[in-house]
C-alpha cells in the first residue's frame, strides 16, 4: 500500500444508527462506486452573496456552461485525485468538472485501504439492513485541503418522505375539510395563466416509489404537464402499487406541482435514499443541461443531527444549492412533518435540506376554507405527535443568514429568543391531512397531507412567476424577507408545533407565513407595493 501521510477528513465522522446491530463484514471483493466531492473556489459562495443582493431584475444568473466554464473543478486538482485512485487500484469511472464531482470505483477491499476505514453490514431496528462505517474516513494529508466530503461507503438510509395520509378517524368534529391544488391556488391568490409554467421545467427529487402514466392520465386529463423520470445512480421509476408509502410522494408531488403549473415539463430525478444518492440527484437536477430546471421541489430529509448526514456531506449539498442560486434556480423543501422535534427522542431539530441557508424552507397549516372561496381560518398544523405537525426551529449546523439577522424566536413557554442559527421554515402553506389535498395514487384517490405537499405547491408558484417575470426568480429568501417581500405573505398566529409558538412576524412555525401569490409576484418584479390579496 502507498506510504503517503494521512490526516482524518475533517466531518467525515460517522455513527452507527441508533440501535443498529452489526451484522457482519462487508466482503471485500464487492464493488462499490464512491464520490468525491472537491471543495468549489470561494469564488462561487461570493457569486451566490452577490446575486442574493439583489433584486432579480439586476440579477445576471450564469448559464451552465459558463458556471462550469467559470467555478468547475480545475485539472490540476482532478489530476491529484486521479493519482490517489492509481495508487489504490481504484478507477475513475466519472467526471464532472461543473459538480465538482470524481466518481471512483474499486473493490471495498481497496477502498477501505485507500480511505482507512472499516466496512460492515447493519441491520437497523426495523429491519433494513445497510453497508456502514464508523468513525472518519482518511485521505492523503496533500489532498484534504481540496476535497469537501467522500460519499458511498456508508450506504445508511438518510432521509424520509414529507407526507401523511388522513387517518380513518377524525380528530375534529367539524366535516371534513379537502382541496384540489387548484382550490388553493385560487384561496392563496396565485397568478392565474392558463398555461401556467408554460416554458419552465420543474424538476423533483425522490428516493423512492414512483409513478404510472395511467394515474397521470386520469388525473390531469389531456392538459396536464410533460412528466418523464429521470434514473440516477440507478434509481428507477418503480411504482410498488402501495400509496401509503413512497409512491404516494412521489404523486403527491407531481401532481401538486402539475396542477398549478400545467404548460411545465416535470422531471423526476429518481435515486438510491442514501447520502450519494440524495447529493447526486439533487445535483443532477442543478446542473441538467439538456432538462435546465429552473424549480427544485424536495420532499425528502431527516434531522439535520439525527445522525443520517456526516457534517461534510451537508457542506458538499450546500455547494450544490449555492450553484443552483448561481444559475438562478429556485430550491423549495419541506420543513418536515415531526413538529419542533423533527422525530427524534429528545430536544429541539430542524430538518435538512430546509435548514440550508441556500433553500426556501417550506411549513405547514391548518387551512378551513369550507366553502373553497373564503379562508375562515388559518392556523400552524399540529395534530400532536401521531398524526404529525409541521417541522421548525433553529439550526445547530447552519448559522444565522443575512437575511435572518435581529429575528427572534418564540417558544410555547412564552420565552423568546434571538435567533442563534438559520431559522426553519421561511414560508407555509397548508399541509394537515385532515385539511389535505386530493390526489389519486395507484389508482386510488384519497386526502393527504403534510409539508410534502406545500413544496409542490410553492413549486409550481415559482414556475407560474418565472413565466410571468420572463426571466427565472432564482434564490427568494433575501427578497421575500426583506420590507415589501413580507407584505407578500399572510402571516400566520395562533398555534404551535410542539417548542415553538406562532407570533406576528416570522415564527419557527410558518415563518412568514403564506405567500399571496400575486403580491409575491409584484414585489419579485420590482413593485414596492404588493397587488392586493
Amino acid at each position: 500500500m502507498p506510504s503517503r501521510s494521512t490526516v482524518p477528513l475533517a466531518g467525515s465522522e460517522r455513527k452507527p444508527v441508533r440501535g443498529a446491530r452489526v451484522k457482519g463484514p462487508v466482503d471485500g471483493d464487492e464493488t462499490i462506486e464512491v464520490r468525491i466531492t472537491l471543495k468549489a473556489p470561494a469564488s462561487l459562495r461570493k457569486k451566490f452573496e452577490e446575486l442574493a443582493s439583489q433584486p432579480i431584475a439586476q440579477r445576471q444568473y450564469l448559464t451552465r456552461d459558463e458556471l462550469e466554464k467559470d467555478y468547475g473543478a480545475d485539472e490540476a486538482t482532478i489530476a491529484r485525485i486521479e493519482a490517489f485512485a492509481q495508487a489504490y487500484n481504484l478507477a475513475v469511472s466519472s467526471i464532472d468538472h461543473s459538480q465538482h464531482a470524481i466518481r471512483l470505483t474499486g473493490s471495498a477491499r481497496d477502498l477501505s485501504r485507500a480511505f482507512q476505514t472499516y466496512l460492515e453490514y447493519y441491520e437497523q431496528p426495523d429491519g433494513v439492513t445497510y453497508r456502514g462505517r464508523t468513525g472518519p474516513i482518511h485521505v492523503p494529508e496533500d489532498l484534504a485541503d481540496v476535497i469537501q466530503s467522500v460519499n458511498g461507503l456508508d450506504e445508511r438510509p438518510v432521509a424520509r418522505p414529507k407526507f401523511r395520509v388522513r387517518p380513518a378517524l377524525h380528530s375534529h368534529a367539524e366535516p371534513e375539510l379537502s382541496y384540489t391544488p387548484l382550490d388553493l391556488a385560487r384561496l392563496y391568490s396565485f397568478p392565474q395563466l392558463a398555461d401556467g409554467g408554460h416554458g419552465q421545467s420543474i424538476a423533483i427529487i425522490e428516493l423512492g416509489g414512483g409513478f404510472l402514466q395511467s394515474d397521470l392520465a386520469a388525473y390531469f386529463g389531456s392538459g396536464g404537464p410533460r412528466v418523464q423520470a429521470v434514473s440516477v445512480d440507478g434509481g428507477l421509476n418503480a411504482p410498488a402499487g402501495d400509496p401509503d408509502g413512497p409512491d404516494g410522494e412521489v404523486m403527491l408531488d407531481i401532481e401538486v406541482a402539475g396542477a398549478i403549473a400545467p404548460g411545465a415539463s416535470i422531471a423526476v430525478y429518481f435515486a438510491p435514499n442514501t447520502n450519494k444518492g440524495f447529493l447526486d440527484a439533487i445535483s443532477a437536477a442543478v446542473h441538467d443541461k439538456r432538462r435546465r430546471p429552473s424549480v427544485i421541489s424536495i420532499s425528502w430529509g431527516s434531522a439535520e443531527d439525527g445522525g443520517g448526514y456526516s457534517p461534510s456531506a451537508l457542506s458538499a449539498f450546500s455547494q450544490a444549492f449555492q450553484a443552483a442560486a448561481v444559475l438562478g434556480v429556485t430550491v423549495l423543501v419541506a420543513a418536515g412533518d415531526h413538529g419542533s422535534g423533527d422525530g427524534l427522542p429528545e430536544g429541539d431539530h430542524v430538518d435538512y435540506p430546509a435548514s440550508d441557508p441556500g433553500v426556501t424552507a417550506c411549513g405547514g397549516t391548518r387551512l378551513a376554507a369550507p366553502d373553497k372561496r373564503n379562508i375562515q381560518s388559518e392556523t400552524v398544523w399540529n395534530e400532536g405527535d401521531q398524526a404529525g405537525a409541521t417541522g421548525g426551529g433553529v439550526s445547530t449546523v447552519f448559522s444565522v443568514p443575512a437575511w435572518q439577522q435581529d429575528l427572534s424566536a418564540t417558544r410555547t413557554d412564552g420565552g423568546t429568543a434571538a435567533l442563534s442559527g438559520r431559522g426553519v421554515p421561511d414560508v407555509a402553506a397548508n399541509a394537515d391531512p385532515e385539511t389535505g389535498y386530493e390526489v389519486l395514487v395507484d389508482g386510488q384517490r384519497f386526502t393527504v397531507g403534510g409539508t410534502s405537499a406545500v413544496a409542490p405547491l410553492m413549486a409550481g408558484l415559482v414556475a407560474v412567476i418565472n413565466q410571468s417575470l420572463g426571466k427565472p426568480a432564482g434564490f427568494l429568501n433575501p427578497l421575500i424577507y426583506a420590507g415589501s417581500g413580507r407584505t407578500a405573505c399572510r402571516d400566520v398566529t395562533s398555534g404551535n408545533n410542539g417548542a415553538f409558538a406562532a407570533t406576528r412576524g416570522w415564527d419557527a412555525c410558518t415563518g412568514l407565513g403564506i405567500p399571496i401569490g400575486t403580491a409575491l409576484l409584484s414585489v419579485l418584479n420590482g413593485q414596492t407595493t404588493p397587488a392586493p390579496a
